[in-house]
């Protein structure tokens, strides 16, 4: 498996990774089983780079994978994050406050069942603390050996400078794929001048340019994504008309178009590490093989232009979570 460096500390990661979410939470049925032989299987092909967070499953993530990699420690490069929790009465809420840091960080080692993680990250910005302030708590963990690296999810580009000031951020994690590049306007370039890493999650779309998905009933009815204005059917039905130059692509190279939307977001920097979520050994693979394909130069503009900024219908996340977005 290729590597790649995420920011400038030393931090040298598979150039694909696996997102676990997926696992525990949002896309239908869960199987731990499976997805522990998907984890391990991940580690035996040299894909090194396991990102979850503490919200999903409301723990559970975490603890799957704690298991997952019992005597395999060294073998990974554990990424997990922090901040979005829900109130007693089960609301969503965002928490960056110094002490939470701290217990949030205790906690997920003790289901992680590991005494450090390799890369510790802001799963979202909390606006009413200032950034220095989490930073600076994280900066603790660092001193303390708990966390090697730390990073943001999701923030925007005036709290990156500002994050980055205080300590120098290995990485940030947004979503980016063909149908969602609006981070290449501010947040890519920001990343890029300050050398620091970004992880691409939903480098699919959440599925969406795998090319299975042509109607929302496609989706089980505890499909999360049931919930997401792009998968809606009416904007679905437009969102499909994007992905025939795609498949075309796929089809005269002999692969899939999920591997032709990573290549693609491969192909954009070498600091970019996408994370392609799945549950299942066979897809792993595929997302694996990813890495292997070239695309020229003519592929890449073709796929552009197919793609343009702002051409997808509808909002990546449902209106109250895109608040909690580009903080």
């Amino acid at each position: 498996m290729k590597k790649r460096k995420l920011g400038n500390q030393g931090f040298e990661v598979s150039a694909i990774g696996l997102g676990c979410m997926g696992m525990s939470v949002a896309y239908g049925t869960h199987d731990d089983n499976e997805s522990i032989a998907t984890i391990q299987h991940a580690l035996d092909i040299g894909v090194n780079s396991i990102n979850t967070a503490d919200m999903y499953g409301m723990g559970h993530n975490e603890e799957l994978i704690g298991r997952a990699i019992h005597g395999r420690r060294h073998d990974v490069l554990l990424t997990t994050k922090f901040g979005n929790k829900r109130t007693p009465e089960g609301k969503p809420t965002v928490d960056g406050r110094p002490e939470y840091v701290i217990e949030a960080c205790e906690a997920s080692l003790k289901r992680l069942k590991t005494d450090y993680i390799d890369l510790y990250c802001q799963h979202r910005v909390d606006s009413t603390v200032p950034i220095e302030e989490t930073v600076g708590a994280m900066v603790k963990l660092l001193e303390q050996g708990k966390v090697r690296y730390i990073g943001l999810s999701e923030a925007g580009a005036e709290t990156i400078r500002r994050a980055h000031a205080v300590h120098p951020m290995t990485a940030l994690e947004t979503e980016y794929s063909l149908w969602s590049r609006d981070a290449e306007a501010e947040i890519l370039p920001t990343c890029r001048e300050l050398g620091i890493g970004y992880v691409a999650y939903s480098p699919l779309g959440r599925g969406f340019l795998s090319g299975t998905i042509r109607k929302t009933d496609d989706l089980i009815e505890e499909d999360r994504r049931r919930a997401h204005p792009r998968f809606n059917q009416e904007n679905l039905e437009k969102n499909i008309n994007l992905l025939s130059p795609l498949e075309q692509i796929a089809e005269e190279r002999g692969v899939k178009p999920a591997q032709i939307a990573l290549a693609w977001v491969l192909s954009q920097g070498q600091e970019i590490v996408p994370i392609p979520g799945t549950k299942r050994q066979s897809y792993l693979d595929q997302n694996a093989e990813a890495v292997e394909i070239v695309l020229s130069n003519e592929e890449i503009d073709q796929l552009k232009q197919s793609f343009p900024v702002g051409i997808t219908s509808g909002t990546r996340y449902p209106e109250p979570q895109m608040k909690t977005i580009g903080i």
